[in-house]
Order: C-alpha cells, then sequence, then structure tokens
C-alpha cells in the first residue's frame, strides 16, 4: 500500500472495535499493526507520532482477525506487523512472545529463555507491561510461576484471565457460565 501523504515516517490508520474485553484499538501503518490498546484512538494517536489517514482497507484485515479471534474461529493471526518503533532487547523479546501459540502459556522466566536475550523474569515482566501490541502480540500468555501475574490491559488481570479463558487455557469459572 502506497502511503496516502508525503510524511517520511509513514502513515498510521486507526480502527476502533467493541470486543468482549472492552473497547480496542488498533493501529495499522502500511507496513502493518503497530499498536493496538484498550480504548479510543486518541490514546493512541499522540504516542505514534505518525500522521493519521482515514483508510478502513487498510484496517480491514486486522479488524476482521480480531472478530474472528473473539468468535472462536481464529488461533494465529496473520496480519503483518509493523516491529519499527521497537528495537534491541524489547524487539526480542516481543517477537518470542508473538511465536507463542495460542492456548498455551509461558513463565516470564520461560520467555527470557526463549528470547534468548538473558533479561531476569521482572524485566521480561516490564517489557510486558509495555507491549504496544496486546492480544496479536500475547503478552496476556505469560504468566507467573505461581499464578497469573499481573496485566496493565484492560481491567488488569481479570482480562488476562478472561482472554487466557476464550483460548481455553484456564477453565471457565461460574461468572463465565
Amino acid at each position: 500500500m502506497a502511503p496516502l501523504d508525503d510524511n517520511p515516517q509513514g502513515t498510521v490508520a486507526y480502527a476502533e472495535v467493541a470486543t468482549p474485553v472492552g473497547p480496542f484499538t488498533l493501529a495499522v501503518t502500511e507496513a502493518g499493526i503497530v499498536a493496538s490498546g484498550w480504548g479510543s484512538k486518541e490514546r493512541q494517536v499522540d504516542r505514534l507520532g505518525l500522521a493519521e489517514v482515514h483508510d478502513t482497507d487498510r484496517t480491514a484485515c486486522a479488524v476482521a482477525e480480531l472478530n474472528a479471534y473473539f468468535a472462536g474461529e481464529l488461533k494465529e493471526f496473520t496480519t503483518p506487523i509493523d516491529w519499527r518503533l521497537m528495537s534491541g532487547t524489547r524487539l526480542r523479546v516481543l517477537q518470542a512472545l508473538h511465536r507463542v501459540p495460542y492456548g498455551t502459556a509461558v513463565t516470564y522466566g520461560e520467555l527470557a529463555r526463549l528470547s534468548g536475550t538473558g533479561v531476569p523474569a521482572r524485566g521480561i515482566g516490564s517489557i510486558m507491561g509495555s507491549n504496544p501490541i496486546p492480544i496479536i502480540v500475547p503478552c496476556h500468555r505469560v504468566v507467573a510461576g505461581s499464578g497469573l501475574g499481573g496485566f496493565s490491559g484492560g481491567e488488569g488481570v481479570e482480562t488476562k484471565r478472561r482472554l487466557l479463558t476464550h483460548e481455553g487455557y484456564l477453565q471457565p469459572t461460574l461468572l463465565d457460565l
């Protein structure tokens, strides 16, 4: 897709999607998904620093995949990811995380080993807390050795529990039935 304006950094199109875990925004550049998160696009616009375009064709695949994921029809996102706003250790950890399959989870320590970075588990937790592309880069699949661990998206750990239950990693509780 060619840029729709003369911004040398590229452009970004946004889509807001209603999901079972709250309103979710997708930000898509010419290269792929660059950011996602809970709430409205206004939360994303300032931190990305890219010119906004209104291009529903650009966001259509990501929206369709997110809807299919929540409908239980999609287990692996195939929309490309634009990794350019990440670098170094953070990039290596998030790329390793992106390979953690649907319906599974890894501990913070296991993700450190998978990434080959030597980052301690606490450092992995910090990287998860700043993941710019939650759900698609599945930080909800990283758990503590002694329980769920933390989660900064949506309504916190409850959102993490709901995502892991949706994927079949956790069994539903009476509240889910």
